[in-house]
């Protein structure tokens, strides 16, 4: 390898390494003014839906969760809380109960009908306005509007790609949501997380927004 092969290797280097720069500088901003503006503009919703999940179940109304930061650090989600207070040891006994939703949670990290769903927690979620609070999230800079979903630590043993995945913040929105999302696969999910650390920048986020707007509309693949 000559000394121009080294130099041309050594601008391409520098090169994308301030279009990573620029690119997470631009999305940090973005978060920020996006993630401020709807706190505010939505402070009613969030009220009338902390009114109502009172009123359906006992237990808070919101509820933080530990998750998967960048760089395999724990971050603490908020929720709006769409299930039965303690739903994780609820979780426990059903597994221990039933052999048919032990393993259809092993292999897929979620129940199709599961039963911890309160009344308005299948509303909030078949909205996606459950997600809402994590809007303080972003605003924070635990999470950003795309990226991968955080992950649960009981899932890392199954997480295909966990060293690329974990070198991206957490996401709002991400292609798992656009993609399909509760009818997806949890090796698929994986894949598509991928295949977004690969291809990540400023014109595909704005293409996986506009497509989260639509997939929200139309309610497709949340439960």
């Amino acid at each position: 390898m000559n000394e121009a092969t080294v130099t041309a290797e050594t601008k391409e280097k520098i090169h994308l390494g301030i279009k990573r720069k620029t690119y997470l500088l631009v999305k940090r901003v973005f978060d920020i003014l996006i993630s401020g503006f709807c706190l505010i503009i939505l402070a009613p919703i969030f009220l009338i839906i902390c009114i109502l999940i009172k009123l359906d179940s006992k237990g808070p109304a919101i509820f933080t969760q530990k998750r998967i930061g960048k760089n395999g650090q724990p971050i603490y989600i908020y929720k709006f809380r769409s299930m039965v207070d303690h739903a994780e040891d609820v979780l426990e006994k059903l597994m221990a109960e039933n052999e048919d939703i032990r393993d259809e949670y092993l292999t897929n990290k979620k129940l199709k009908n599961d039963p911890r769903i309160t009344r308005v927690g299948k509303f909030i979620r078949k909205t996606s306005l459950d997600e809402l609070p994590q809007l303080l999230n972003i605003l924070k800079g635990d999470m950003t509007l795309v990226g991968p979903r955080p992950y649960l630590y009981r899932e890392v043993e199954d997480m295909l790609y966990y060293d690329n995945i974990i070198q991206m913040t957490p996401g709002l929105t991400g292609l798992w949501q656009v993609s399909g999302r509760s009818d997806i696969s949890f090796k698929r999910r994986c894949k598509l997380d991928n295949e977004y650390y690969q291809t990540r920048g400023i014109l595909t986020d704005i293409k996986i927004i506009f497509k989260t707007v639509k997939v929200v509309v139309l309610r497709k693949g949340a439960e």
